[in-house]
Formats: C-alpha cells, structure tokens, sequence
C-alpha cells in the first residue's frame, strides 16, 4: 500500500511526491512527466493514496473519456430488436422482474455503460483487450457513482474512475487503486455473456440497448479483426500451461479458472458447489470485422446452490463469472490454476 502521511493536506502531500519523484534516475522522468498530467487531468485524484505502482500504468495517448461512457441508456424492448444477429453476443442479466442485455457491439466502442436496474445503480463493463466482462452494482458508502474511463490501461484492463472523487478503479477486479477511495471494492452483481438469441429464450419480455445515435460508431463491427486467433506477440510475459495460449478463453469463477477448450471437448465442470457448462452458438467479437460472422465461441454459464449444496440444479443461481483471454487470467491471477 502507498499512502500519503496522516497530517498532511492533498497538495503537501503532492507536492513531496513530485520532489521524491524528481529524485528518481533519468529513465522515470517519463513517469514524473505522465503523472503530472494525469494530475492536470485528473485534479481531484490524490495519487499519493494508491494500492498500486504508478510505473504499472500504461498511457498510450488516449485521456479521459476518449472512449466515451453511455450514461443515458436507450432500450428496446427485445422482441422489437431488428439489425443484430442471433448470435452476437449480449452481457445478460435480471434483477428482480427487470432483463437487460448489453450488446458487445455496443461495447466495444464504449466500455461502459452506467445503469439503474429495478431501482440499482449498475456498472456494466467490458475490456475489447481482455475480452473481460463485469457487472457491478455502482453504489459505495451508500452512494451512487457514476464512471468514466481514465483512458490508461494496467494488465492491458481499463482503468476507469468515479466522477465524484475521481478515484481510480481496476475494472477486472472492480477494486479502488488510486485515490479517496483505494482499497473499497465494487459488489459484482452475476451476469451472463450470452448469444442474443440465448437472452431473448431466458428472458421475451426483456430489454436491449441501443444505440441513442446509430451513427456515432460503427456499431456491428469490431477493431479487434483476428485478435483471438493470433498468437500474443507483444504480451506481457506470462506462466501458461503448455496447451494454453495467450489468447484462448478461460471460465473464470473468483480465482479459479477453467478453459473453454476444455468444457467443450471434457464435458461441464460439477461439484457440489459449482456447476459450468458450455453450449455452441455465440459470435466472437475478436475474430471477423463483422461480429456476426465471428467465428462460434459458445456460451458459457456458471451456476451455485442458493441454499446448501446437494441441491437440485433448478434451486441452484447464476454466479458472478468472466470468460477472460489467458493472459489476463494471469497477470490478475499470477498464482491462480487454468485447468484444462
């Protein structure tokens, strides 16, 4: 944990920060340079409160917002839904009688779209580079917050921040890691990524997003051509099973992980605490420009008892997972098992 001394005031703190910085060798003048913008950007994160290395943070010219949040949903009712395959993939899920489903297709472009469900402040998340998808509820101290993304990255996952403090926030794990609010974590709320199709069957009277203006992006296309074919060139180093590679998918369930491969050729995952299985028939966003003539990635679904275990499969609930690339399994999970 790196955190400014008790007794000092945000600009002391600052400003000892950026001389310990200038104390630095030649090469981490980059870095004092970086965070003095992020600074300008940014005026209300206290950077000297942070759970992490700030030289972890990878800038790439992109700011804040410049992947731009949806903050004002618009919704269709699915059986209404016309211009999106069957296949292409949705993020899923209900909360009391309220469905919605979140469009990759959507997501690529914005990351992020803040949310209220049946009265509860969502965050739904997606990172195209991980091809990690989250759900959380929005609310800390409770307080609603509404997200942005700072446009840096770390492990390659988005770092994005809440509008009220501007603190930072890890959006694979959901934890605060730099600012006011470093070391809360967000509460993951559970949700499917699913083919459309598959949403519409659990759930007819449900509702989809859509564009508010279908002419900002290119919705329906993806930037991310051939990425999860390709081999992982550039990557940050990672410790993978031999027959694992850097772009396969995994099931992860909290810090364990599974991969695809393996539940479509081995069969589904049962334990007395948790049942995984795998069915054909969701687009892959990282394959064709056009995702619904991605390549079939399936659907996955994780599943707990809700009571005590031994239960029948229909008293059993879905649980919070994430069908992640390898390497960011990893670099979040440097001592975590992919079992294939």
């Amino acid at each position: 944990m790196y955190q400014a001394r008790s007794g000092l005031g945000r600009r002391a703190a600052l400003a000892a920060f950026f001389a310990a910085v200038a104390l630095l060798p030649a090469d981490a003048w980059a870095l004092k340079e970086n965070v003095q913008h992020w600074a300008r950007e940014f005026p209300k994160t206290d950077f000297t409160n942070r759970r992490i290395e700030l030289g972890e943070i990878r800038a790439d010219g992109a700011g804040r917002d410049t992947i731009p949040p949806i903050e004002k949903p618009k919704f269709v009712p699915v059986k209404d839904l016309k211009g999106i395959g069957d296949l292409e993939p949705v993020i899923g899920f209900a909360i009391g009688e309220e469905a919605r489903a979140y469009p990759l297709r959507m997501l690529v472009w914005h990351e992020l779209v803040n949310d209220i469900v049946a009265g509860t402040p969502i965050l739904v998340s997606y990172s195209p580079l991980c091809a990690s998808m989250a759900v959380f509820e929005r609310r800390v101290d409770g307080q609603p917050l509404v997200f942005g993304n700072t446009g840096r990255l770390r492990n390659l996952d988005q770092l994005i921040y809440d509008r009220s403090t501007e603190t930072w926030w890890q959006r694979y794990t959901g934890e605060a890691v730099i600012g006011d609010h470093a070391g809360k974590k967000l509460t993951r709320v559970a949700a499917r990524l699913e083919s459309l199709f598959k949403f519409r069957e659990r759930f007819p009277d449900g509702q989809v997003l859509v564009p508010a203006n279908p002419k900002a992006f290119p919705y329906g296309t993806t930037p991310y051509v051939r990425m999860d074919t390709s081999k992982g060139d550039g990557l940050p180093e990672v410790e993978l099973p031999i027959s694992v590679r850097p772009f396969d998918r995994v099931v992860q369930v909290g810090g364990e992980a599974w991969t695809v491969e393996g539940l479509k050729v081995r069969g589904d995952v049962e334990r007395n605490d948790l049942f995984i299985w795998w069915e054909p028939g969701q687009n892959s966003v990282h394959d064709t420009k056009w995702i619904s003539f991605g390549r079939d990635i399936g659907n996955v679904v994780a599943r707990r008892p809700r009571a005590t275990a031994g239960t029948p499969l229909n008293d059993w609930a879905d649980t919070a997972y994430d069908v992640p690339f390898a390497f960011a399994y990893k670099l979040f999970n440097p001592k975590g098992r992919i079992r294939d």
